[in-house]
């Protein structure tokens, strides 16, 4: 379910199922998010529509956009296509995102240990599982891509890798480029030995999902 919040300049929009609890919006603005209280806990008032698009494009997951009233530009694809790895978390994409079913969107967070009750987006289940993966991968010899933006198809193979195509950089978590691609299989069955990367071991374990 996706909620709805309206002003004169923008409107919020909320996909609590795709949320981490990064905490970007309630620690940045708890003015405008406002956790833990009865009724509406959503206040797009409260902030202009250039604070609500900031805030917005700081939530990693996509859980929060935006539709701006004012005249201001919409959220922009990224002019260059990035991964994230999440130490011992998931995979924070932003880019301009097409899934099988036909969807699209700027940011994501899609599961890597294999426990989400949400796939292939990340539910948090890696905490209470005891998810443990570096954000620090090894940097992989690349150069750099012809193009770095434009749309990054996604799709997860039954029972199988996060397979992607399109141009993509794959980012540590402190920054750092590990590697540069137009296609890649991630794992999220949670046990390659090469992780971030797949290398097979969703036949051993025998993943589902």
């Amino acid at each position: 379910m996706t909620e709805h919040v309206r002003s004169d300049q923008v409107t919020i929009h909320f996909e609590g199922k795709r949320c981490i609890h990064s905490r970007h919006c309630v620690l940045g603005r708890p003015d405008v998010f406002v956790p833990n209280v009865p009724g509406e806990w959503i206040h797009p008032e409260r902030a202009s529509a250039e604070e609500v698009a900031a805030l917005a494009q700081r939530c990693p997951s996509g859980a929060i956009t935006y539709e701006r009233h004012d005249g201001g530009k919409a959220e922009a694809p990224p002019l260059v296509n990035t991964v994230r790895v999440r130490e011992n978390g998931p995979l924070a994409f932003n880019a301009q995102l097409r899934f099988e079913d036909g969807s699209e969107a700027l940011r994501a967070t899609l599961c890597r240990c294999g426990q989400s009750k949400n796939k292939p987006f990340c539910d948090t289940s890696h905490v209470a599982a005891g998810f443990s993966a570096t954000g620090e991968p090894a940097t992989r010899e690349s150069t750099v891509l012809a193009a770095r933006d434009g749309v990054l198809n996604v799709r997860p193979e039954p029972n199988g890798p996060l397979r992607v195509e399109g141009n993509i950089e794959v980012v540590s978590g402190t920054g750092r480029t590990v590697d540069r691609m137009t296609k890649v299989a991630f794992c999220r069955c949670g046990n390659s030995a090469n992780k971030p990367f797949c290398d097979g071991s969703h036949k051993r374990v025998g993943f589902i999902g």
